[in-house]
C-alpha cells in the first residue's frame, strides 16, 4: 500500500472509530479497569496501572462511552494520530498478541489510505451514477440501476468495525478496479476443470451465457463435454491460483482460459459480482483477501455453500407455514453452486426473484449513505413513497422486518441477514417488500425446529456447520440482537437521530414498540427474546476487533469470529426502568 499523508479530517474519524471499538470491546481493559475522571475539558477514562487516560463523551450505542477526541494519554504526554495512537496501545498488550496489533495497525493504514481515496474519487463516481442511472437514487429502478445503491453504501463506515473500508493486500488501482466504491465493470477469468474434479448441485440449467471451454477459445482433450468451466475473479488469478490448484492437485490438469469472458461489476460485497449484460444473476467467487479482520478471509469454504442452500430451503419451508408473508417476504435462489474442494476454487451462482419494472432496490446498508447531490438515500425514497418522511419509511421497514424475524424465532431459527445481505424492495404503488441472500451463518434451536416444522425442515445432515444446531435459546437471541437488533434496525435509528432525522428518545420508543408488538405476536415461544432484548440490563455486543484481528482463536476463544460478543447497555429500555446513570 503506497505511503500517503493522510487528510487531517480522514485520519481523526478513523481515530476516532479506532478508540471507540477498542473501548466498545474492553480490549487492554479500557472499559472495565478504568475510572471515570471529570477534567475541565470533559470526561476522561483512567487505567491507573496502564498509565493511560482516553477523553470520552456519552454514547448508549453498544457501549456506555465513545471517544471523544482522536487522541489519548500516556504517561501525562498526548499522542495524537493513527499510528502513535495504535502504537501506544500495541505496547501495553501482552507479547503473545504484538503480532495481531502488528496486523491491525497495518488494517488501519490500508484504511485510511482508502478513506482518502474515497474522499478524492467519491465526486466522480457520483456523476458517473448520474449518467448512467439518473440523478435520483429513488428512481435508480430494475437490478442493474440496484448496483449503484451498493456503489453508495460502500462509502458508508460499518456499524461495528472501525476499518471495514480497508482490504488487506489490495492497492489503489485493483480497488478502483474491482471495488464496489467505484462501480467498475471488468471481465472474469475461467478455468477448464476436468468434469469428474468438480463437485456441483443444482437442478436449474446454467444461464446462456455460461462458456463451454471451446466459448473461452480453448481446444481440449475430449471436447467440451469431459471438462466443466469454473468462473475465477482477476485478483485470485496468479499466486493465489497456483497454490490452490497445486493443494487441489489439479496442477498441470486444470486449464485458464487465456481470454478473458463475461463483463461484471462488483456488488456491495466485493467477492460478488453481477453480469452486467444479464443483472439478476450474481456470482459469489472467492477472493484470496480479507475484510472485517485479518482472520476473516473473503475466500468460500465448500461447506459455506452447502449450508446456505440448506438455509435457504428452511425459509422457504417457512414461507409455506406463513401465508401472509407470501410476496413480502422475498429470497434468491442459492442452489447452484459448484466447488473444486478448495476455498479458492468455488462459485454460487446467485438468481434474483424478478421485480416490477418501477421497483427499487436497496440494501439496508445504503439508505444512511449520501446519494448524488449530498441528500441521504432514505430521503431520496421518503420522497417518493412516504410522503417525504423518512421516520414513515423507517416505521414501515420495522414492522414488517421485525415480524419476519420473530416469526422465523418462533420457529427456532435467528438469521444473520444483516445491513448487506436485506434488501428494501420498494414498489411504484408504495408496497414494501424484503429480499434475502446468504443463509450459510444461522442458528437454529433444533428441538423447536423439529416440534414446529417436522419433516418440512432440512435434516440437520444437510447442513454442513455443526455450530448451526443447539439446544438452547442464547445462540438464538445474541444472533437476533446483533444483527436484526444493532445493525439493521438500532443502527439505523441512531443514524436518522445523528442525521436531524427524528429525536433519539422517539425513534428508540418506535423500534421498542414495534418490537414489542411483534414479540407479542409471536407468542410463548417469543418470550426468550423480550427476556434477553426488550428487558435485559445488557445486550450482547459484537467483538469483531478482538476475534477477527487482535487476538488469535485459542486467545479469543471464539468459535466463529463472526459471532463472538462482549456487552453494552440496552438503548430499548424505557427510561423510567434504566439502570442509575445510564447514558441516552
Amino acid at each position: 500500500m503506497p505511503e500517503r499523508s493522510a487528510a487531517p479530517a480522514a485520519s481523526d474519524a478513523l481515530v476516532l472509530r479506532v478508540l471507540s471499538a477498542l473501548l466498545r470491546e474492553d480490549v487492554l481493559g479500557l472499559r472495565t479497569r478504568s475510572t471515570a475522571e471529570d477534567r475541565p475539558d470533559g470526561r476522561w477514562l483512567v487505567l491507573a496501572d496502564a498509565r493511560l487516560a482516553l477523553p470520552v463523551d456519552a454514547d448508549g450505542f453498544q457501549s456506555e462511552y465513545a471517544a471523544r477526541l482522536p487522541l489519548l494519554e500516556l504517561d501525562g504526554a498526548r499522542l495524537a494520530g493513527l499510528d502513535p495512537v495504535v502504537t501506544a496501545l500495541a505496547g501495553l498488550a501482552e507479547a503473545q498478541d504484538r503480532p495481531g496489533w502488528t496486523a491491525f495497525a497495518e488494517e488501519c493504514r490500508q484504511t485510511l489510505a482508502t478513506m482518502e481515496l474515497h474522499d478524492r474519487a467519491r465526486a466522480g463516481v457520483h456523476a458517473a451514477l448520474t449518467d448512467l442511472y439518473g440523478s435520483d437514487p429513488a428512481h435508480w429502478t430494475g437490478p442493474a440501476a440496484a448496483l449503484g445503491h451498493d456503489t453508495l453504501a460502500a462509502y458508508l463506515d460499518h456499524p461495528v468495525y472501525p476499518t471495514a473500508r480497508g482490504r488487506s493486500g489490495l492497492t489503489d488501482a485493483q480497488l478502483r478496479s474491482y471495488a464496489p466504491e467505484f462501480h467498475p465493470f471488468f471481465e472474469l477469468r475461467w478455468l477448464a476443470v476436468p468434469a469428474g474434479e468438480l463437485t456441483t448441485h443444482g437442478d436449474r440449467p446454467l444461464p446462456g451465457w455460461w462458456p463451454a471451454p471451446t466459448r473461452l477459445g480453448l481446444d481440449l482433450p475430449g471436447g467440451d463435454a469431459a471438462w466443466a468451466t469454473l468462473p475465477v475473479h482477476p485478483l485470485t488469478v496468479g499466486a493465489p491460483l497456483a497454490e490452490a490448484l497445486d493443494a487441489s492437485g489439479l496442477a498441470g490438469r486444470a486449464v485458464l482460459a487465456g481470454r478473458p469472458y463475461l463483463t461484471v461489476l462488483p456488488t456491495l460485497s466485493m467477492r460478488t459480482v453481477a453480469v452486467a449484460d444479464d443483472p439478476v444473476h450474481h456470482l459469489k467467487l472467492p477472493l484470496a483477501t480479507a475484510t472485517l479482520g485479518r482472520l476473516n478471509r473473503r475466500t468460500i469454504k465448500p461447506g459455506t455453500l452447502l449450508d446456505g442452500a440448506a438455509g435457504q430451503r428452511l425459509i422457504e419451508a417457512v414461507l409455506e407455514r406463513e401465508p401472509r408473508f407470501a410476496g413480502r417476504i422475498l429470497h434468491a435462489d442459492e442452489q447452484s453452486w459448484a466447488h473444486a474442494g478448495h476455498e479458492l476454487l468455488a462459485v454460487l451462482l446467485r438468481r434474483y426473484p424478478a421485480q416490477p419494472g418501477g421497483s427499487v432496490t436497496v440494501p439496508l446498508a445504503a439508505l444512511l449513505a449520501p446519494a448524488p447531490g449530498g441528500r441521504l438515500v432514505i430521503d431520496h425514497l421518503a420522497d417518493r413513497f412516504h410522503g417525504g418522511d423518512p421516520v414513515a419509511l423507517f416505521d414501515a421497514l420495522l414492522e414488517l422486518l421485525l415480524d419476519w424475524q420473530t416469526t422465523l424465532f418462533g420457529y427456532g431459527i435467528a438469521l444473520e441477514s444483516h445491513q448487506q445481505n436485506t434488501s428494501l424492495v420498494l414498489d411504484e404503488d408504495g408496497g414494501l417488500r424484503l429480499l434475502y441472500k446468504d443463509d450459510d451463518g444461522p442458528r437454529v434451536h433444533t428441538a423447536r425446529l423439529a416440534a414446529t416444522l417436522g419433516e418440512l425442515a432440512p435434516g440437520r445432515d444437510e447442513f454442513d456447520d455443526a455450530r448451526i444446531f443447539g439446544g438452547d435459546d442464547r445462540p438464538l437471541t445474541d444472533l437476533f440482537t446483533t444483527i436484526t437488533g444493532h445493525l439493521c434496525t438500532g443502527a439505523l435509528a441512531f443514524g436518522l437521530a445523528a442525521h436531524g432525522r427524528g429525536e433519539l428518545a422517539d425513534l428508540l420508543a418506535l423500534l421498542r414498540k414495534r418490537l414489542a408488538e411483534a414479540v407479542d405476536r409471536t407468542g410463548p415461544a417469543g418470550e426468550p427474546l423480550r427476556t434477553a432484548l426488550l428487558d435485559a440490563e445488557r445486550l450482547p455486543v459484537k467483538a469483531m476487533v478482538t476475534a477477527g484481528t487482535l487476538l488469535t482463536k485459542q486467545r479469543s476463544g471464539a468459535s466463529d469470529i463472526n459471532k463472538h460478543y462482549t456487552d453494552g447497555p440496552n438503548y430499548l429500555l424505557p427510561p423510567a426502568s434504566s439502570p442509575p446513570g445510564r447514558l441516552r
